[in-house]
């Protein structure tokens, strides 16, 4: 079986979900309403992020449970799929597209966030972008 791409796994079709949950999870109290986003919802969320300008997940996180009226998003398919749309960006800069043309994912990915150092672009890629952009945190 040929493994996904990081754009595949970005652009899949997959619907997001409002799950009841019984048990308190991470910040969320039992009989919390958790939003499930897709990487096609985060990434929309984070090309809507004004150049210059960085956003905190957890604002994120809000911001969407607002959006699809639930009281939390989940924080661990939110670190998924920030991984996913940041993999593919990057993916898609390194096959020709323009820095312009892919999701800014520097803009929300912290350099000294566990996540940062996952990436296959490296820590020194998003400090040189949010440089760029003059965004010091």
């Amino acid at each position: 079986m040929v493994k996904k791409s990081w754009v595949e796994k970005r652009d899949c079709d997959k619907s997001f979900k409002i799950k009841t949950i019984e048990h308190k999870f991470a910040d969320m109290p039992a009989g919390s309403k958790m939003f499930i986003a897709t990487p096609k919802i985060i990434d929309k969320y984070v090309k809507n992020i004004t150049f210059g300008k960085s956003a905190e997940p957890s604002t994120m996180r809000n911001d969407l449970a607002i959006e699809y009226q639930a009281d939390k998003t989940c924080p661990v398919t939110t670190g998924i799929f920030l991984r996913i749309i940041s993999e593919a960006a990057f993916e898609e800069l390194c096959s020709g597209k323009n820095i312009e043309q892919i999701t800014p994912f520097w803009r929300i990915v912290n350099p000294k966030s566990k996540l940062a150092e996952k990436l296959e672009c490296g820590v020194n890629f998003i400090q040189k972008q949010r440089k760029v952009e003059g965004i010091e945190k």
